[in-house]
């Protein structure tokens, strides 16, 4: 059998048996578009998120502060707790929120080799 892509356009190949559940789209191409249209909403938020890190940066001294562990794990908690309220996978938002912290406190160490004291006053 040779392998190859679902068609776009065509029906259902699979139903859940959760009699519950209630299909979001009539194809795969549908599904795909509404995927599309988060994650233009998801790299927009993640753009400000990334801005706020940035401006997080003047307030810090040193690496330690930057990484905040006790933070990361502030955050990790809550968006564990929010992904469980909102229907989410709880694992996937958790391993997303790992890799997030890690990228942009990476970013916002960089950020930090290039800022200057600010004068007492």
């Amino acid at each position: 059998m040779q392998e190859k892509e679902p068609e776009p356009h065509g029906a259902p190949l699979r139903r859940f048996t959760d009699p519950g559940y209630v299909p979001l789209c009539a194809s795969l191409a549908e599904v795909r578009g509404n995927i599309d249209r988060l994650d233009r909403q998801i790299v927009a938020l993640l753009a400000e998120r990334g801005r706020y890190v940035k401006d997080a940066a003047r307030f810090k001294r040193d690496a330690f502060q930057i990484s905040a562990p006790q933070r990361q794990q502030e955050v990790i908690d809550k968006v564990r707790a929010l992904a469980e309220q909102m229907g989410a996978y709880p694992e996937v938002v958790e391993a997303a929120y790992r890799a997030l912290i890690a990228g942009f406190i990476a970013c916002e160490q960089q950020d930090h080799l290039g800022m200057v004291a600010v004068e007492a006053a």
